[in-house]
């Protein structure tokens, strides 16, 4: 049975058979014992996004994955990085370096940081996370685009991906054909992806997107 650890592009957590390219965390939110969720859904600001294989280390998902037994982070598991990055998440400096530095400098140039460090990154995305009470905008359907590819916006409950002038409606399968903006005319559309995300993305910064996005 599968456990719940699929993040949507709202944040939300899904026990769905889907798991998807990458893997991240929030920090230690499951009982081992159970292997069920605990009542908080982060422990930390750094969300990150994480590659599944790295130097051969495997981990029992929602296990004990520290020495002497002890829990280890939370294994989260996102279709894509555009869905992690809807999420609120961003690359981990540990198994995806050269990815975090390339965010984490163009976060700098969007915002006219000089020196900027991932603490940064995450005091902000923290304020503007769904998962932790931050609030989607509303964004007007000729706005949408304005948005950079990779941005994701919600729609009658459903999350769809910015992608070359169209938008992608999502799932934990993949991504649905192509849409042009015109069906979002009068309808209420909210921003997912954190608008210091969105900034990132405007400076060029190219998540990885599921195949299905290609079709």
């Amino acid at each position: 049975m599968p456990l719940q650890n699929r993040v949507d592009p709202f944040g939300v957590l899904h026990a769905v058979p889907e798991r998807g390219l990458f893997m991240g965390n929030r920090g230690i939110i499951h009982d081992p014992e159970t292997k069920t969720l605990l009542k908080k859904r982060l422990a930390l600001h750094a969300w990150i996004i994480c590659v599944c294989e790295f130097r051969g280390v495997r981990r029992e998902p929602m296990g004990r994955n520290r020495p002497g037994g002890k829990p280890g982070w939370t294994e989260l598991f996102f279709l894509d990085e555009v869905t992690a990055l809807s999420a609120g998440h961003r690359p981990c400096f540990f198994c995806r370096r050269a990815r975090a530095r390339d965010f984490v400098q163009r976060f700098g140039v969007a915002f006219a940081i000089a020196e900027p460090r991932a603490p940064q990154v995450d005091k902000r995305l923290h304020k503007e996370r769904l998962a932790a009470g931050g609030r989607a905008p509303v964004v007007a359907a000729e706005e949408l685009a304005g948005l950079p590819d990779g941005a994701m916006v919600a729609n009658g409950g459903s999350a769809y991906a910015i992608r070359g002038g169209e938008v992608l409606r999502w799932s934990f399968a993949g991504y649905g054909e192509p849409v042009g903006f015109g069906g979002f005319a009068g309808r209420p559309t909210r921003l997912l992806t954190p608008a210091t995300t969105v900034s990132v993305l405007r400076q060029g910064y190219e998540p990885v997107w599921h195949p299905s996005a290609e079709t």
